[in-house]
């Protein structure tokens, strides 16, 4: 159950509105770097979570925290579209920067969609179609996956914070980037809780290894065509991070197969020719 008492989770002031950089925001609610992303991400991932309780808590938490966002992120846009011109055709004088800036790239969906206001969709207006929601029903898996989603949208919000000079945005955005700070972090906590680095990988660490081809299992394999080396790295050589094997550096050669899928069913759709 889900509960609201119609406060936004941190003020949003815009003190000069921006119908481009409302484009921008729409970025942060449905792009893939997005706040629905992590939020329906962190929602399901809680919905199939097996084990401790603890990290159901964690994801569902967090996962109403990140509505919160879109909350907020929604009233900027919003506010940010105040005084965009409603026709196309009045005033198209190059002095006055609010028509410039609809004409020079405000998304007009905002417009003809919504009538001003946010919608579920990217800076493009392309709506978001939950195809990059991970939940494994691996827990270790969920959280790896979760860093790389904090990280790529606390890079998409300092991107933001750096291309407006409006005081408001920036005092909303470093909130923003604040808290992918601290969900990087107790993402990462998760993992260490689970095993850490030692502990959790390789994932899924139910899978016994000795049933691996444990000659490929730390081996850095190079594919130049001209049969050398790949280059050296950490990657390469030493211990692995999981601490179960040491990496090496090898070259993969081709086996003597070749692929033959045989003739087509007479029934495939295919060319006679192609029908045995």
């Amino acid at each position: 159950m889900f509960y609201t008492d119609n406060k936004l989770q941190y003020p949003v002031r815009v003190d000069t509105p921006n119908p481009l950089f409302a484009r921008a925001l729409q970025q942060a609610i449905g792009g893939v770097e997005g706040e629905i992303r992590v939020a329906m991400q962190y929602f399901f991932q809680a919905c199939g979570a097996r084990g401790n309780p603890k990290f159901r808590d964690l994801l569902m938490n967090t996962a109403a925290e990140e509505l919160g966002h879109i909350e907020m992120l929604a009233t900027a846009v919003a506010m940010n579209l105040d005084g965009a011109p409603l026709s196309m055709q009045e005033e198209m004088a190059a002095t006055d920067r609010v028509v410039g800036a609809a004409m020079g790239g405000m998304n007009l969906k905002n417009l003809l969609s919504s009538g001003l206001s946010a919608m579920p969709v990217d800076s493009d207006g392309v709506p978001f179609d939950m195809s990059h929601i991970y939940a494994s029903g691996n827990i270790a898996a969920d959280m790896t996956a979760n860093v790389a989603a904090e990280s790529t949208g606390r890079t998409l919000a300092v991107r933001l914070y750096n291309m407006t000079d409006d005081a408001g945005m920036k005092d909303m955005l470093s909130y923003l980037i604040a808290r992918d700070t601290m969900h990087q972090n107790q993402w990462l906590a998760a993992l260490e809780e689970l095993g850490g680095m030692t502990g959790a990988f390789p994932i899924p660490n139910s899978f016994p290894q000795a049933q691996e081809k444990t000659d490929f299992s730390y081996a850095y394999l190079g594919f130049q065509a001209d049969g050398s080396a790949p280059v050296p790295g950490r990657w390469a050589e030493g211990p692995s991070i999981d601490g179960k094997g040491t990496f090496v550096t090898g070259k993969l050669h081709p086996s003597d197969q070749k692929p033959d899928l045989g003739m087509a069913r007479p029934d495939s759709g295919a060319q006679a020719e192609q029908i045995g």
